[in-house]
């Protein structure tokens, strides 16, 4: 093993390279991109990212369709899966908490109804594997870190003393939330794609979004893993150990299972390119199951992904494989989320994201929050100007909140959507 420092040398060296191949890869494609790959300004897709702060009262919602169909946006990503709690009439997970003002409310179906009305599309956008916050745990007791904690995604850190740790103690969770929480840019706790329960458990909550409301589309977010030191938890583990014996030969399988109690990580690190194969096949399979659940209910509803842009760093990193799942037709529509201030990496963010995607829509996600106005109506331009089939930015609430305004919103829009108005 390399020394850290060189490692962490030979990181950036790689990134760099990546980098750069990505900047020529989107001069190339502006220079050579046929008229025809355009999209025509009627058809092309001009979305907000709206949090789930925004779906809470009535005349919140009412405010946001108005705000978007003014400034000439066409589709809504609404948030009514936040952290593995509903923003609409849920079977299966907790009301939001922040909805108690309004009992009454059910967010999705008062979006569906008043944007239809207002000529807009609404994708229902769902956060898959990421169940609770950082800085603190759910406060509803029937919330699933409490109902099943042993369904959560395991830092290797942790494992082996997990192994033996029951998952219904307090210290199981304890130990993890604050794991998590020492972790720079950390997000919090996730559902492991590799625990078929979890996975029954998340396509039985899109089930219910998809039988009960008819949305445009389902936008998954957060279908990936945390990085890839995640999942290390016990039934990851047991998973990885079954799925081998089957292919080890008799004598192999004896030496590893004589050591396995000794070494818990033992499979893993005999065989560390299966065990990431064997992660990375996982989330592919859940995604293959929340598709199959979407198009049974609704054949005609889109599924989109925000996704890491680069898709080699996704698969690297996040054990993310985006670029397979449209090869195996599991996406509809890829947004790569290119939340960089850099121009030029945005640029060649969204170049290298196109290219990848062949003939599969890409919505440019922007990180609008992060941006100037100037900076927002350049990326916009771009992605337009590299045959991105739209944009969504991120996200509405940021754009009409302090200390902007409502008011920002359609001064952006009119400059980027100059045809629309």
């Amino acid at each position: 093993m390399l020394p850290s420092t060189v490692f962490m040398r030979s990181a950036r060296s790689r990134i760099s390279l990546r980098r750069c191949a990505l900047l020529l890869l989107a001069a190339a494609i502006t220079i050579v991109l046929p008229a025809h790959a355009l999209v025509a300004a009627d058809q092309e897709v001009r979305a907000l990212w709206v949090v789930r702060t925004s779906l809470t009262s009535h005349a919140a919602i009412e405010a946001m369709i108005a705000a978007a169909r003014t400034s000439g946006f066409n589709t809504l990503l609404v948030q009514i899966r936040g952290r593995a709690d509903a923003y609409y009439r849920s079977g299966v997970e907790p009301r939001a908490a922040a909805l108690a003002a309004e009992p009454a409310l059910d967010p999705l179906a008062t979006t569906l109804a008043l944007a239809h009305e207002a000529g807009l599309q609404v994708h229902a956008w769902v956060n898959v594997n990421l169940v609770a916050g950082v800085n603190e745990l759910p406060a509803a007791r029937d919330h699933v870190v409490y109902r099943h904690p042993e369904w959560l995604m395991v830092p290797r850190a942790l494992a082996e003393d997990f192994q033996t740790l029951d998952p219904r103690s307090p210290q199981y969770l304890g130990r993890l939330a604050r794991y998590v929480r020492a972790q720079p840019n950390a997000e919090g706790l996730y559902l492991s794609p590799a625990t078929d329960a979890a996975v029954d458990y998340t396509a039985e909550v899109v089930q219910s979004i998809v039988t009960r409301y008819a949305v445009d589309g389902v936008h998954l977010d957060y279908i990936r893993y945390p990085s890839s030191e995640f999942d290390y938890s016990r039934d990851a583990l047991a998973a990885f150990r079954r799925t081998l014996l089957r292919e080890l030969t008799p004598g192999d399988a004896q030496r590893l299972e004589a050591r396995a109690a000794a070494q818990p990580l033992g499979y893993v690190q005999t065989f560390p390119d299966r065990w990431r194969v064997f992660r990375m096949t996982r989330l592919t399979t859940l995604m293959q199951r929340l598709r199959n659940v979407v198009k049974t209910a609704r054949p005609a509803a889109s599924v989109s992904a925000a996704v890491v842009p680069d898709p080699a760093e996704a698969a690297e990193q996040r054990l993310q494989d985006w670029r397979a799942w449209l090869d195996a037709g599991l996406l509809d529509i890829v947004c790569p989320m290119a939340y960089t201030t850099d121009s030029r990496l945005f640029a060649a963010q969204i170049a290298g994201a196109r290219a990848a995607a062949g003939a599969h829509p890409v919505w440019a996600g922007i990180g609008a929050y992060r941006l100037s106005s100037d900076q927002i109506v350049e990326n916009v331009q771009t992605a337009r100007r590299l045959g991105a089939g739209g944009v969504i930015l991120f996200s509405y609430d940021s754009l009409t909140g302090p200390p902007h305004g409502a008011a920002y919103l359609s001064q952006i829009a009119r400059a980027a959507f100059i045809s629309q108005f």
